[in-house]
């Protein structure tokens, strides 16, 4: 029997070709923590009482706003990567100042914070089918490495908690090198630890610029993993190599 969320394809391995090596990206792609917008209702409804006269979707809706522009920053995000629990207490800090209500404070805002980060701590988990079709991949030979941003301690940390290291024969984490996406040295460290070209290569990720863009401009062939059925953005100029809903398509021809 296949297994569960994977599709019948795989019983029919002569249909797929498969690269020599695969580069996966962790969060989003593999693992799944809840999509923001719907964790920020979540929370700001457990604190309704706080934070009238606001209203809880209202609060949501300001703090997402607040969250996608600090994090479009590039600049910014490769900082406060290596600090997320800190740089959403400041985030929602600054929100609530900007409404100029007086009760909207710093410790609200850091109740709220830590409300929020154990939250998307307890939804994470792998995306259905994942850690099955990463076991077949790396079972029919596939060189297989996990290419993640973001502070050791943390990233370390879920990979202990989903046992994922031994799905993978080289696992890279930026905050363990001098280097990141969409730093080429984070593609190229990655293919020189599986022994590959960039012509063997595949790149999954939920990136556009760090899984897709990026690796493109090495020769990777990059497929973007739209897990949550978004689209590409309106007006994006980056036209990744294949779209996947789910990683159990990789097994698809």
């Amino acid at each position: 029997m296949a297994p569960a969320n994977l599709t019948s394809a795989d019983q029919n391995p002569d249909a797929i070709t498969l690269p020599r090596a695969i580069l996966f990206d962790l969060d989003d792609t593999i693992l799944a923590c809840g999509q923001r917008p719907e964790v920020l209702r979540h929370i700001a409804r457990a604190f309704e009482s706080e934070l009238a006269p606001l209203q809880p979707y209202d609060v949501a809706e300001r703090l997402d706003a607040a969250f996608a522009e600090f994090w479009s920053d590039p600049a910014r995000h490769k900082i406060a990567r290596f600090g997320v629990s800190q740089a959403r207490r400041q985030v929602i800090a600054d929100t609530f100042i900007a409404t100029g209500l007086e009760h909207m404070t710093e410790e609200l805002a850091e109740r709220i914070a830590a409300s929020y980060t154990a939250y998307r701590d307890q939804l994470t988990d792998f995306f259905p089918g994942a850690r099955e079709t990463i076991e077949i991949l790396k079972a029919r030979g596939v060189l297989l490495a996990l290419v993640t941003n973001g502070g050791a301690e943390g990233q370390r940390a879920k990979i202990e908690r989903f046992s994922i290291a031994p799905l993978f024969n080289h696992i890279q984490i930026e905050g363990e090198h001098a280097f990141g996406k969409p730093d080429e040295r984070a593609y190229l460290h990655a293919m020189n630890a599986l022994g590959v070209e960039p012509h063997e290569t595949w790149m999954v990720g939920d990136n556009l610029e760090w899984e897709v863009a990026a690796p493109q401009r090495l020769g990777i062939f990059s497929i973007w993993h739209d897990g949550f059925g978004k689209g590409l953005p309106e007006g994006s100029c980056v036209r990744p190599d294949r779209i996947i809903r789910a990683i159990s398509e990789l097994l698809q021809s």
